[in-house]
């Protein structure tokens, strides 16, 4: 508005005159009202409208940019909740006892650790060197603390790392269970699992250990439970990639071969013909 409109500013500085402007854009712009002065005239009238719709349209836009930011900064963190609140909704619908309620909490917050990722679709975006590069970085801690990895080839090191699926179990989960048809084999990152047999004997195995070779080397079923005792950090490796990678490595079979023996004999179990068996 020109100074004219308010007759006590005509003889004002012009910073008095700009900021009594800019007080009333400022006004029309965030929606607050027409200003100190009331419209007058239709020209005026129609002028401030036009202001005012300019005003709130630019407010929310700003408002939405400004929520689209802060949600943006913390994606994963945001992607976790809403999840999580589905698992809440389904635990509600199916009517679940309390203390199961807890135990899947618990496990949400030791898996995902607050942030979700969708981690298989990161990996596969990227080349094969950076896939590669970023498993053997995740799995750093796994290669150093386990013997067998730490004095293999590094390409056969590379090739388990690659095939791995990472899984958390919590204490008193019966990771295997003796008797039943084995899938999988399992690497320890972190935690202490007991190794339970018939005759009650029990083997503790911590970081750096393995278990569950032996059914995928005796294509039979699991000679032994295994219980965790403490929150485990896991990598998973399926008898299909397990049977993939050692067939371009018949060295690393026969190490694992060894140790299923030793493993075999010290719980007493009359099932080292089939593995003995075995080609390579």
């Amino acid at each position: 508005p020109s100074s004219a409109a308010v007759p006590r500013l005509q003889n004002d500085s012009w910073g008095k005159q700009y900021s009594h402007a800019l007080f009333k854009a400022m006004s029309h712009m965030l929606c607050i009202g027409y200003g100190q002065q009331a419209p007058e005239g239709m020209t005026d009238v129609w002028l401030t409208m036009l202001s005012m719709i300019v005003g709130a349209t630019c407010y929310a836009m700003f408002i939405g940019h400004a929520t689209a930011l802060i949600q943006s900064l913390d994606s994963s963190r945001r992607q976790y909740q809403e999840k999580y609140k589905q698992v809440e909704q389904y635990m509600s619908f199916h009517k679940l006892p309390g203390d199961t309620r807890q135990r899947i909490h618990e496990y949400y917050e030791h898996r995902y650790q607050g942030k979700m990722f969708d981690e298989e679709n990161i990996l596969g975006e990227l080349s094969e060197p950076l896939k590669e590069e970023i498993i053997n970085f995740n799995c750093r801690n796994l290669v150093a603390n386990m013997p067998l990895f730490a004095n293999a080839d590094p390409n056969f090191v590379t090739a388990m790392l690659t095939k791995l699926r990472f899984e958390v179990f919590q204490p008193g989960d019966f990771i295997i269970r003796e008797g039943t048809v084995g899938k999988k084999m399992y690497f320890i990152q972190h935690g202490v699992v007991s190794i339970l047999t018939k005759g009650n004997k029990e083997t503790k195995l911590s970081d750096g250990s393995y278990f569950g070779e032996i059914c995928l080397l005796t294509r039979g079923r699991r000679t032994a439970s295994v219980r965790a005792d403490t929150y485990c950090r896991l990598y998973s490796l399926s008898v299909d990639n397990f049977n993939e990678v050692l067939e371009e490595y018949p060295m690393m079979r026969r190490a694992f071969e060894t140790v299923a023996m030793d493993r075999l004999d010290r719980i007493g179990e009359e099932r080292l013909a089939p593995l003995r068996l075995l080609p390579g």
